[in-house]
């Protein structure tokens, strides 16, 4: 390709929209343009490597057993109501009614589609075990569309759902996803780990995330580095707490005036953080209730275990106001789990283990001190805390690290959550009908190809891997008016382009250092540049990953792009 005939629209600054490295290089290399607030047109180069990634997807998928078929993102309220989920699923979900009054929504994620679609389909348990997969657009109605592609209402997605006779089909099936994802992200260059999750809006049993490790990832990670244990802050564990063996005092009732964060009771008791308990009431708009999760004073609610523990969602799970505590018989900052009435109690299993604990009295400016689960207070006993960096890993008990990173994929064992309320079934032996055993898997793909920039770019521009760029390599003349020149760079384009070497040759009429700051830039992996030693038939060869510059000959330079390009 000859960049006089490219659309080439870099950019020496970005939009100001732009706040993260990733979303700042992708304008400015031209690869994206915004449309609207979390929508993004793919521009040439851009969409190159898109369908690179895609690409990789694709082998990896189709070598590992998956079976390619392409979705409507159109799909009707119907599907969605014998799930359970069209009520369910939250405000992300785009919902519209046609000129016929029916109602749809614009695809999230497909569970019903391919639920139904087996439904339909398979009736044999011959044609099973079956792993059906799709690469197509998404679309989540996000409330704060952020980051670029990171976290947006339109992306591309590659989901894959199999179906299995019984739950070992399914283990199978999911190890088998499990390693062809950590294929997909190994080829693609990715610094990834895997981790344990929560299966959220999905459902299941069982689920783990694929993360990119990065400082600006959404994400928090915890991870013991003895025994391998990782998983997401929404769902790790920690050590279970050794219970205290301090003799329980008397329930005692103090006035605490004023005092209404675990910072100022504690300094105003002159007790530990870590012997209060933390009293937080939520209203529930799923089960039309209020909840109160309990946890120790120097610890966060995990929102997300408490859903899990009262059946909710999160997105209809809200901090109760003010007012609505104070019609519970309460007062805000003096919540605690004694003596209050109409709210489900959930205590996490932390506080279990403590001895003589400070609490809130439900009453203004009044606190409870040494009281004790089960003879001052009860509930709802399950993990409701927030693990952090130091808290001791679940299965060695050593300190577990925490960094952060972003979700490029995750898979899930589904079990029968969509088979047996859509009655999807095959017919065994015995001409039962038997649900059949579904697994979820699924990459963000555009999320992916940001996740690369983040992890490779410099402050000069991206540095593509070699099998993603968006062309391998290209080819400068100083000044292509200059006959020497100009052969030399046409020669060296002609013999790249006869190995099949994805190459651009760089003809515009502009000064070379422009020239240089676009390629840079754009992220091509090899510069070579044809220059004053061009009637001598040597040229300077760049590696964009090292920034490297070695004199030699054309001949030598197309050998090093042909071998590296038939190595990936």
């Amino acid at each position: 390709m000859r960049a006089s005939k490219m659309l080439i629209s870099t950019l020496k600054e970005a939009p100001n929209e732009a706040k993260i490295a990733s979303h700042v290089l992708l304008l400015r290399a031209g690869m994206i343009k915004n449309e609207v607030a979390g929508v993004y047109n793919y521009l040439p180069l851009g969409l190159r490597v898109l369908n690179k990634i895609e690409n990789i997807i694709r082998e990896e998928m189709d070598e590992a057993g998956g079976i390619e078929i392409l979705c409507s993102a159109l799909q009707p309220k119907e599907l969605w109501e014998e799930s359970g989920r069209w009520s369910k699923y939250g405000p992300e979900l785009m919902r519209f009614t046609d000129r016929h009054e029916r109602e749809f929504c614009l695809g999230p994620t497909h569970e019903e589609v391919f639920t139904s679609m087996a439904r339909d389909l398979i009736k044999s348990a011959k044609s099973l075990p079956m792993n059906l997969y799709q690469i197509q657009t998404k679309y989540r109605d996000e409330v704060r569309p952020r980051f670029g592609l990171m976290r947006g209402r339109e992306f591309v997605m590659q989901d894959a759902y199999t179906f299995d006779k019984n739950p070992e089909g399914l283990e199978a099936s999911y190890k088998n996803m499990y390693d062809t994802y950590s294929r997909i992200f190994t080829r693609l260059g990715l610094h990834y780990q895997i981790v344990l999750a929560d299966t959220g809006n999905i459902g299941g049993n069982g689920s783990h995330q694929f993360m990119a490790i990065s400082d600006i990832g959404e994400s928090a990670i915890v991870y013991c580095s003895e025994c391998g244990y990782a998983a997401d802050v929404e769902k790790a564990e920690v050590q279970k707490a050794v219970e205290s063996t301090a003799d329980l005092k008397a329930l005692e009732k103090v006035n605490t005036p004023n005092q209404r964060t675990i910072e100022e009771i504690s300094s105003f008791l002159g007790v530990d953080p870590k012997n209060t308990a933390k009293s937080i009431i939520y209203h529930d708009y799923v089960n039309n209730k209020f909840v109160m999760a309990v946890v120790r004073g120097d610890r966060e609610v995990n929102e997300i275990k408490l859903v899990n523990a009262c059946s909710s969602n999160e997105n209809y799970l809200e901090l109760a106001t003010p007012e609505e505590i104070i019609s519970l018989g309460s007062i805000h900052g003096f919540c605690g789990p004694k003596g209050i009435n109409g709210v489900d109690i959930y205590i996490d299993d932390e506080v279990l283990a403590m001895h003589n604990v400070v609490i809130g009295a439900n009453e203004k400016d009044y606190h409870y001190v040494n009281a004790n689960f089960g003879r001052d207070f009860n509930g709802t006993v399950c993990d409701l805390k927030t693990a952090v960096e130091g808290d001791l890993c679940p299965c060695c008990g050593k300190p577990m690290k925490q960094h952060r990173g972003i979700e490029v994929g995750q898979i899930f064992k589904l079990q029968t959550k969509y088979s047996e309320p859509m009655k999807c079934y095959y017919v065994d032996e015995n001409g039962k009908n038997v649900p059949m055993v579904m697994g979820c898997y699924g990459i963000g793909v555009t999320r992916t190809l940001q996740s690369i920039v983040e992890q490779y770019h410099d402050d000069f521009g991206i540095k593509w891997p070699l099998n993603v760029a968006p062309y391998h390599a290209v080819v400068v003349p100083i000044n292509y008016n200059d006959e020497a020149q100009r052969a030399m760079a046409e020669k060296l384009y002609a013999i790249l382009r006869e190995n099949k070497i994805e190459v651009i040759l760089d003809d515009r009429n502009a000064k070379p250092g422009f020239k240089f700051k676009d390629w840079e830039l754009i992220g091509i992996p090899y510069m070579v540049v044809c220059g004053k030693k061009a009637s001598e038939g040597i040229c300077e060869f760049k590696d964009r990953a090292t920034l490297e510059k070695v004199e030699m000959t054309i001949e030598e330079a197309a050998n090093k792009i042909i071998e590296a390009v038939r190595s990936i």
